[in-house]
C-alpha cells in the first residue's frame, strides 16, 4: 500500500512537471555565443563588436566544464509579452545581464552563486532578470558568464505572470518530492534510534546526502537554509556528491551483507568507500579547488553508481532476497544520476529527464528502500519471534537438562539418596538457620561391603546397597530427632550416601540423647544383616558421631570427625563411637606436628635423656635407657606422641637412625668420663619391617666397634606379635650382628611364650603396670614373683620398670629381680645432668637403705 501511494505521487509529479516544462508562454530565443579567455577584459561594447560570434545550434547553451568566459546574445522576439529572463541552472558563479535597446545598454544586473542571495534581482532559486520593454524599439539581451563549474545556461524568456503560475505548480511538485525524502529519513531515523542498527543510520545519511545534493542543485538550500553563505553553497554542491555516495556504499554493503555473502565484492565496495571518503575529506579541507573538485566528484560518482547498480543483480542472481529491492532502487538512482551527470558534461541536451533525472531516481530509491527496510523489519521481527521461541524451547530443554544434571549432581546414582554435596549443603543450612541447637552428625560405614562384593559380585552388591539404603532410611525416620534432608512428592530422605559404602544422617542431639534406649534399638536395627535372596548378608555397619557445635562449626569438619570416630577401635568393638579429640590422630595440629618433627630431625633439634638401670645385687649403675625428648618447643609433645606421629607418617625410619647414632655418641662420652655402661634404645615394629634395617645397624656398629654389645634394642612384646614372622627374621639378623635384645613392657599385652622363647632376647622388662601396686596388692606380687621365676628359668635377665619407692625396691630385691629403673633413682635426665647425678650417686648409702627396709 505504501509503495502504491508513493508511486502515485511520483506519477503526479511527472504529470505536473511535463506541462510546466512545455509552457507556451515561455520560449527559448535564437542564441549566439562568444567564447573568450578567462582573463579577457573586454567591455560589453567590445564584445558586441567582435567578429567571433557563432550561432548556437542547440536550444540550451552547454559547454561542459570550462574556464572560458562565455558571452551570449539573443533578440527579444515577443516584446509585447516578454518581461522576464530565467536561467534555470543556479550554480553559475557570476552573471552580468545587459538589456540593450537599439544597441545601447538600458539595464544591467550582476548576480551569481558567489554573491549573497539577497543581492539577486528576484529572490528565487533560479536566476531571474525582470525588465520592461517599450514598443517601437529593438531589444536584445547580452549575458557574460564566468563559472568554475559546469558552463551550462538553460535560459528562457517569460511573461512574469505565466512564469509564476508555472513556478507555483513546480514548487508543489518539489515539495512533494522533498516530503518523500524527508519522510523516509525521519522514519528510518526513528527505526535506528529504536533498534540501534547501523544499517538504518547509513540509509538516513545516504538519503540526507541526496536530499542536500538535489536541494543544492536546484538552489533550494541557498534560498532557505544558508542564503548569507555563498561559499557554503558552492562547497555543499561539490561535497554532497561524495558524501552521498559514501553512505550509499556503506548502506549497500550492510544491506546486502556482502562481508558474509561475497568477500570479493565487499573488498571492491570498501575500496570505493575509501576513494569517496578521501575525496570528501580533501574537499572539506579545501585541498582541491571547486572546479577540479566538481569534475572529480562527478567522475567518481559515475563508476560508483555503476558499481552500486551492478552489485544488486549479482547478488540477486546468487539468491540474496534483499537484492531485488536494492537492484530496482539503485538502478533508478544510477540511471537518473548518469543522465544528470551526462547533461552536466554537455553530452545530452537539457530536458525534464536530464534536469530532474537524479530527483526521479532518488525518489524511487527512497520509496523502494523504505519499503525494503520496512519488510526487513517485519522479517527480522518474525525471525526474532521465531528465534525467541526457539530460544525459549532451548532454554526449557536446557533447564530440564540442568535440573537432571543438578539432580544427578546432588544424588547418588545407585541409591537415589542425597549425596555428599547435598548432605553438606543441608547440614550447613541447619547450622546457619538454627545456631542455638545441637546436632548430631552420624556416619554409617559398611565395613564388610568389600568382602560381600568379592563373594557375590558387583551387581548383587548394588542390589544389596539399594535394599540397605531403603532399610536404613526407614529406620532413621523413626529415630527421635531425625531431620529430613530432602522431601519429594514420592519420598522423604533422612539418609545421605557419601560414597558407596558410607551413609550419613543428622539428628537433633538433645532429642536423641533424651531417649537412649530408642536410639540403641535403632542402632541394632541398622546393624542387623540385610535379607537378600534368602541370605542374611552381614554388612557390619560401624557408626561414628560428631556433635555441633562441640566438635565443629561446619559440615566438612563435623563429617571428618564423625568418620574418625567411626574408624576407631571403639566403633569396631561396640558398633558406635563418639568423636574425642584426644583420640584424633588426623587433626590439623597433627599435620603441623609432622612438619615440625621432620624439621627437628633434619636440624638436630631433638635430644636424648638417660634413665639409669640399677643392679640390685651389686647396687651399681650398669646401664641406661635412652628416651627421646623435644626441648625448646612452645607446646610440649609427649615422647609417646612423638613415636606415634613418626610411625604414622613414616618418619620413624629417620628418627630411629638418629636415635641410634646419638646413643652411640653418648656412650662414647660416658666412656670418656669412666662409665662403661650399656645404653638401651627402643625400636619400633615398623623398623623391623624395613628391608635394610639390619644392614644399616650392622654397618653402623662396624663404624663404632668399641660399643659392640653395649647397645641394646628394646622391642615391646605386643608390637612383635603384629608381624611375628618378619619380626623374628629381623631380630635374628640383629642378633647375628651382635645386638642384644630386650623384650619391653612384658605383661602389659598378650603374647605367646612359645614365640617369645624363639626370640634371641637376653632380657625381659616387666611393665610398670604390674610393678606399681605390688606393695599394696597381693595378686600383683604373686604375678611379679611368678614372672621373675619363670624368666629366670628360661635364662632371661629381669628388669622391673616404674620403681618409685623403697618398699617396692625391697620387695623386688627379695623376689630376686636383677635390675630396676624408675623415679626412685631419678627421672630421665639430659646427659650433663646425668653426669652430675652419677657423680653424686652413693651405692653404699643405697645398700644400707635397702637392708634397713
Amino acid at each position: 500500500m505504501q509503495l502504491a501511494r508513493s508511486l502515485a505521487a511520483l506519477l503526479i509529479l511527472l504529470a505536473l512537471s511535463l506541462p510546466a516544462m512545455a509552457a507556451s508562454d515561455g520560449y527559448i530565443p535564437a542564441i549566439e555565443y562568444l567564447r573568450l579567455a578567462p582573463d579577457d577584459q573586454r567591455s560589453p561594447q567590445q564584445a558586441l563588436e567582435s567578429g567571433d560570434w557563432q550561432i548556437l545550434n542547440e536550444q540550451t547553451p552547454n559547454f561542459g566544464y570550462t574556464r572560458d568566459q562565455v558571452w551570449l546574445k539573443f533578440p527579444i522576439t515577443r516584446p509585447q509579452t516578454t518581461n522576464l529572463l530565467e536561467i534555470t541552472y543556479p550554480h553559475l558563479d557570476r552573471i552580468d545581464f545587459y538589456l540593450l535597446r537599439d544597441g545601447e545598454i538600458q539595464l544591467n544586473y550582476q548576480t551569481g552563486d558567489r554573491m549573497l542571495f539577497s543581492e539577486r534581482p528576484v529572490e528565487h532559486p533560479h536566476f531571474l532578470f525582470p525588465f520592461q520593454l517599450e514598443a517601437g524599439h529593438d531589444y536584445r539581451i547580452l549575458l557574460k558568464i564566468d563559472t568554475d563549474g559546469a558552463m551550462q545556461v538553460p535560459l528562457r524568456l517569460w511573461n512574469n505572470r505565466s512564469f509564476f503560475e508555472k513556478t507555483s505548480v513546480e514548487s508543489q511538485v518539489h515539495a512533494l518530492y522533498y516530503g518523500i525524502l524527508i519522510t523516509a529519513i525521519c522514519f528510518n531515523l526513528f527505526v535506528f534510534l529504536a533498534l540501534r542498527e547501523s544499517i538504518y543510520l547509513y540509509y538516513v545519511l545516504s538519503t540526507l546526502g541526496y536530499l542536500i545534493l538535489i536541494g543544492t542543485l536546484n538552489g533550494i538550500t541557498y534560498q532557505f537554509i544558508w542564503p548569507a553563505l555563498p561559499g557554503l553553497q558552492s562547497n555543499a554542491m561539490v561535497l554532497s556528491i561524495p558524501l552521498a555516495l559514501l553512505f550509499t556504499l556503506m548502506f549497500a554493503r550492510s544491506f546486502l551483507k556482502l562481508e558474509q555473502c561475497s568477500p570479493q565484492l565487499d573488498r571492491l565496495i570498501l575500496g570505493t568507500i575509501l576513494l569517496n571518503g578521501a575525496l570528501a575529506l580533501a574537499l572539506a579541507t579545501t585541498v582541491i579547488d571547486y572546479g577540479t573538485g566538481i569534475r572529480l566528484a562527478v567522475a567518481l560518482a559515475m563508476p560508483s553508481c555503476l558499481l552500486l547498480t551492478v552489485v544488486g543483480p549479482i547478488q540477486w542472481a546468487r539468491g540474496n532476497p534483499q537484492a531485488v529491492y536494492y537492484t530496482l532502487a539503485w538502478g533508478a538512482v544510477t540511471l537518473g544520476s548518469a543522465i544528470t551527470a551526462a547533461n552536466k558534461y554537455g553530452l545530452i541536451a537539457t530536458s525534464f529527464f536530464s534536469v530532474y533525472g537524479m530527483q526521479l531516481g532518488s525518489a524511487f530509491q527512497a520509496i523502494l528502500l523504505s519499503l525494503a527496510l520496512a519488510i526487513r523489519i517485519y522479517h527480522e521481527r518474525q525471525e526474532k519471534v521465531l528465534a525467541q521461541e526457539a530460544e525459549l524451547k532451548a532454554l526449557e530443554a536446557r533447564r530440564a537438562a540442568e535440573l537432571r544434571l543438578m539432580d544427578q549432581a546432588l544424588h547418588h546414582p545407585l541409591t537415589g539418596l542425597p549425596n555428599r554435596s547435598s548432605y553438606e549443603m543441608r547440614l550447613n543450612e541447619l547450622i546457619r538457620s538454627q545456631r542455638g541447637k545441637r546436632f548430631g552428625v552420624v556416619i554409617i560405614h559398611l565395613d564388610n561391603l568389600y568382602a560381600v562384593t568379592k563373594t557375590l559380585g558387583h551387581r548383587n552388591t548394588d542390589r544389596i546397597l539399594e535394599l540397605a539404603s531403603k532399610h536404613y532410611n526407614a529406620v532413621i525416620k523413626d529415630v527421635p530427632g531425625a531431620i529430613s534432608l530432602e522431601q519429594t512428592d514420592n519420598r522423604t530422605f533422612f539418609l545421605a550416601s557419601l560414597d558407596p559404602q558410607t551413609f550419613a544422617f543428622v539428628v537433633d542431639a538433645d532429642q536423641a540423647l533424651s531417649v537412649p534406649r530408642i536410639v540403641l534399638r535403632s542402632i541394632e536395627e541398622i546393624r542387623y544383616p540385610v535379607d537378600f535372596l534368602g541370605m542374611q548378608v552381614p554388612l557390619n555397619p560401624q557408626l561414628g558421631v560428631a556433635f555441633y557445635p562441640t566438635h565443629g562449626n561446619d559440615a566438612n569438619t563435623l563429617i571428618r570427625r564423625a568418620v574418625i570416630a567411626e574408624g576407631s577401635d571403639r566403633a569396631r568393638d561396640r558398633g558406635i563411637a563418639y568423636y574425642k579429640s584426644s583420640r584424633d590422630s588426623y587433626s590439623a595440629d597433627r599435620l603441623t606436628l609432622v612438619s615440625d618433627l621432620r624439621h627437628a630431625i633434619d636440624h638436630n633439634e631433638l635430644t636424648l635423656f638417660l634413665q639409669p638401670k640399677l643392679c640390685l645385687r651389686t647396687r651399681a649403675i650398669t646401664g641406661f635407657e635412652a628416651l627421646i625428648r623435644w626441648p625448646g618447643r612452645e607446646q610440649p609433645v609427649r615422647p609417646d606422641e612423638i613415636i606415634a606421629v613418626a610411625e604414622q607418617t613414616g618418619l620413624i625410619k629417620p628418627l630411629t637412625r638418629w636415635v641410634l647414632k646419638e646413643a652411640l655418641e653418648m656412650r662414647g662420652r660416658l666412656l670418656e668420663i669412666g662409665w662403661d655402661a650399656g645404653i638401651a634404645v627402643n625400636i619400633s615394629p615398623n623398623n623391623l619391617r624395613e628391608p635394610d634395617f639390619a644392614v644399616f645397624v650392622q654397618r653402623l656398629m662396624q663404624s663404632y666397634q668399641i660399643h659392640s654389645g653395649a647397645i641394646t634394642f628394646e622391642v615391646t612384646e605386643t608390637s612383635m606379635m603384629q608381624d611375628p614372622t618378619n619380626s623374628l627374621r629381623a631380630l635374628n639378623a640383629l642378633d647375628a650382628a651382635g645386638i642384644p635384645l630386650s623384650i619391653d613392657d612384658f605383661g602389659s599385652g598378650y603374647s605367646s611364650l612359645s614365640y617369645i622363647k624363639q626370640l634371641p632376647a637376653g632380657e625381659i622388662k616387666i611393665d610398670r603396670s604390674l610393678i606399681t601396686d605390688i606393695a599394696e596388692r597381693e595378686q600383683d606380687r604373686v604375678i611379679v614373683r611368678t614372672t621373675i621365676d619363670m624368666c629366670h628359668s628360661l635364662g632371661y635377665t629381669v628388669v622391673a620398670e616404674g620403681v618409685e619407692d623403697e618398699e617396692t625396691l625391697s620387695l623386688l630385691h627379695d623376689m630376686g629381680c636383677d635390675l630396676i629403673q624408675g623415679y626412685f633413682l631419678t627421672r630421665p635426665l639430659p646427659f650433663n645432668e646425668m653426669v652430675d647425678w652419677l657423680g653424686n650417686y652413693n651405692p653404699q648409702a643405697l645398700r644400707s637403705r635397702i637392708s634397713a627396709s
